[in-house]
């Protein structure tokens, strides 16, 4: 299996707007962390009247960067792919201030299991967009054109939205260029997000901007090998079921051996829904809703 060819250096300042292609511009914000990478990538589409997708935290210096990156156009719309800290709290407030609407799915709040445990930037209890768009959905502007793809896995409201004139993916946390997506039960799910991996793999997109980190330049070998990544860590699940680990946190220990082990509640959420997946194909069977403390047998 190769390895994912990650990309993490690229040049940019904290609140400097870029121009990224024709149609793209992007401004970070100063949020840095070990789920965010190096902060929130903000996208402003198109040129006059405008898109902005994930317009970020709410913090002060970032909305300021914002205006003046936006002084003299009109904005649209305001697109979120999904309701974590890190991508929408500043939605509604943009929106506001140039009289249009938030575009995004509502969350499905659920209470991650066996209790909190910090795997992202947080969610955004609060969001809930202005107009609830469905896969498929089609929006434009003078010089741009946005397709949503619903894809959920991630979190169940995750949406990517397509360029159509750039070919290119804006593709939130479903695809990161500097790092796996994480997925964690019960909002998210290992079945749909390889599913719809491959449905985006299958478009054949020139370029992805995640919302993190640089873009990917290569799409096909790097999907190749992202789902690569999933199905190996599967086939480790199988192979702990082969040799007598019955729980995940007995496959944790032996798997994340190398990790850090106040990582490993983490991992056990990764492990978890590769699990689910696994019930779900019928490669492994549990005595009632596979969970942590579950009990697993190979099929």
């Amino acid at each position: 299996m190769s390895a994912i060819p990650f990309v993490r250096e690229f040049d940019f300042d904290y609140g400097r707007c870029d121009q990224m292609s024709p149609r793209i511009r992007r401004v970070i914000a100063p949020n840095p962390g070990s789920f965010t990478f190096t902060g929130t990538g903000v996208f402003i589409i198109g040129t006059g009247e405008v898109a902005v997708l994930d317009p970020g935290p709410a913090l002060p210096e970032h909305e300021a960067a914002l205006d003046a990156a936006l002084d003299g156009e009109r904005v649209s719309h305001v697109f979120v792919t999904h309701h974590h800290l890190d991508h929408s709290p500043l939605a509604h407030t943009l929106a506001r201030k140039h009289g249009s609407q938030v575009y995004g799915r509502m969350p499905r709040v659920t209470e991650p299991e066996g209790g909190e445990v910090r795997m992202e930037a947080g969610d955004d209890l609060s969001f809930q967009p202005d107009v609830q768009i469905e896969d498929g959905a089609q929006f434009t502007g003078p010089d741009w054109t946005l397709t949503a793809l619903h894809t959920p896995g991630h979190t169940s409201n995750h949406v990517c939205y397509a360029l159509k004139e750039e070919n290119a993916l804006f593709s939130g946390d479903h695809v990161m260029g500097w790092s796996t997506s994480v997925v964690s039960p019960p909002d998210g799910s290992m079945r749909d997000y390889l599913a719809q991996l491959k449905r985006v793999q299958a478009l054949n997109f020139e370029t992805i901007w995640p919302t993190h980190g640089p873009q990917i330049t290569e799409p096909q070998p790097f999907l190749d090998a992202y789902i690569a990544h999933r199905e190996n860590r599967e086939a480790q699940v199988l192979a702990q079921l082969q040799d007598g680990q019955d729980t995940i946190k007995a496959m944790v220990a032996v798997m994340y051996a190398d990790v850090d082990k106040r990582l490993h509640p983490a991992a056990a959420h990764s492990v978890l829904a590769h699990m689910i997946h696994l019930v779900e194909q019928g490669k492994a069977v549990c005595e009632g809703a596979p969970g942590l403390d579950t009990r697993y047998a190979l099929a």
